[in-house]
């Protein structure tokens, strides 16, 4: 794999900012890939495909896909740093961070690799609050991923609609969410919802991106995602729902990312 930092200025976040990048340069098993029929034996003859990978709360940009499973499929992983933003887009300048990863930095990686160009070759996935990025930004660009993987995904509109000046909910302070969601007495019912983002999909007639989500039995978001997956079931949207043992750590994480790649290639 080769491994690259790069910085750049972003004229989203109003600075200069940086993201990671992983591509592999050398596969090491023959692949004869899923969904590729007759397109070659090797990886390294199927075209790249490209994984925005985000991280979550209080977290940074970081690999946590196995090097030998981004080989066996040659997917380039980009991983964006988006501080402790939702990854949205707030009201005051400087802090479109859904833009400079949904827009910019689709933009960049096709501008100077050459990758993600096409919908079906781009996807996107996160953790926690990574995992909450990746449908909410998923379903602001379908046009641009694929699909999507979302792992124990943050999803709190719900709670965080219902603090009040001077609140917590023990992660963080009412002040935080309301930088992060805007009004949070109307967040429910904005696009800083994901249910209202496919329901607005939904109403437009476009097509929502494949979805693969997956958490924990002893996760504390566990009820959290099980009432999205409800969402996604009464509102008959195709996707994938796993639970498994584990809480909210990086050995679940771990074990699900290379079963969601595995998905995303079937």
């Amino acid at each position: 794999m080769a491994f690259f930092r790069i910085d750049y200025y972003s004229n989203a976040l109003h600075r200069a900012t940086s993201f990671e990048m992983f591509m592999p340069n050398d596969p090491r098993e023959p692949a004869g890939l899923p969904g590729n029929p007759g397109k070659g034996d090797k990886a390294e003859d199927q075209p790249m495909r490209t994984l925005f990978l985000l991280h979550g709360y209080t977290g940074k940009a970081e690999n946590w896909v196995p090097e030998e499973v981004a080989a066996r499929y040659n997917l380039a992983v980009v991983m964006p740093t988006a501080e402790n933003s939702f990854y949205l887009n707030g009201e005051a300048t400087g802090r479109a961070y859904q833009t400079m990863v949904g827009e910019e930095l689709v933009s960049y990686v096709r501008r100077t690799f050459g990758l993600a160009k096409k919908r079906e070759e781009t996807f996107i996935a996160g953790l926690s609050m990574g995992g909450f990025g990746a449908l909410h930004t998923g379903f602001a660009y379908p046009k641009t991923f694929g699909k999507i993987v979302a792992l124990s995904s943050a999803l709190i509109v719900h709670e965080v609609a219902r603090l009040k000046p001077g609140e917590d909910n023990g992660v963080a302070n009412y002040e935080y969410y309301r930088q992060c969601f805007g009004d949070l007495a109307t967040a429910e019912k904005r696009d800083v919802n994901p249910e209202v983002q496919i329901l607005n999909l939904k109403k437009k007639k476009v097509r929502i991106p494949d979805i693969f989500m997956a958490c924990g039995t002893e996760d504390f978001l566990l009820e959290n995602n099980r009432q999205l997956h409800a969402f996604l079931e009464q509102e008959n949207v195709p996707h994938q729902y796993l639970e498994g043992p584990g809480v909210h750590n990086m050995v679940f994480w771990s074990e699900y990312i290379v079963r969601a790649i595995e998905w995303i290639f079937s």
